[in-house]
């Protein structure tokens, strides 16, 4: 069995949990999400816990218990906490603008890059005197916040592969806590 499944969710207060025809819906107070159950498992309420349980004891029933009691467990996180990511852009003349649901990014490309950011995910800008004590350059901070934990880190992996940050002078796209080691030029050798 595994150790991470055999551990029981604690429901909070506010949030409902139901499942049908093996489809696992979780509702709270920032909204709802649904997942389909793998046939090597089963969920059910005892109390005001989430029990997760496998069919069998089999490898695979195994593997699959873990894994649902974690991605159920980031369910009811997500509608009653929320998932934020921060990303920091970084560079002389590197900017980004958020028109709408449209992210125009300027990474010293010779052409701006178009992103349509998802429904699910809230997008927001803040200026980069909030960031200035990181990193002398920081243009624009995104703030990227959703309810489903695999779209909002998708959303910054995907915006962050546009120009992820270089060896040499750390510009481009990174996390505001990731930390790059920067190499010394051909001039130190």
């Amino acid at each position: 069995m595994s150790r991470i499944g055999k551990k029981p969710i604690a429901l909070p207060a506010g949030v409902k949990f139901a499942v049908a025809d093996r489809v696992v819906t979780v509702e709270g107070p920032k909204g709802k999400l649904t997942l389909e159950l793998p046939p090597h498992v089963t969920a059910a309420v005892e109390g005001n816990d989430i029990v997760v349980s496998p069919v069998n004891e089999t490898r695979q029933a195994n593997a699959m218990h873990g894994l649902t009691r974690s991605l159920i467990n980031n369910m009811v996180a997500g509608v009653t906490a929320g998932f934020k990511k921060e990303l920091v852009v970084i560079g002389v003349g590197y900017k980004a603008t958020l028109a709408g649901s449209k992210l125009t990014l300027n990474l010293g490309f010779s052409h701006t890059i178009e992103y349509e950011v998802p429904k699910e995910i809230k997008l927001t800008i803040a200026p980069g005197d909030t960031m200035k004590q990181l990193h002398s350059q920081a243009q624009n901070v995104l703030i990227i916040e959703g309810i489903d934990k695999q779209l909002v880190g998708e959303t910054a992996a995907q915006i962050r592969r546009f120009r992820p940050p270089e060896p040499y002078k750390g510009k481009g796209i990174r996390y505001v806590d990731e930390r790059i080691i920067l190499k010394e030029g051909k001039a130190a050798g």
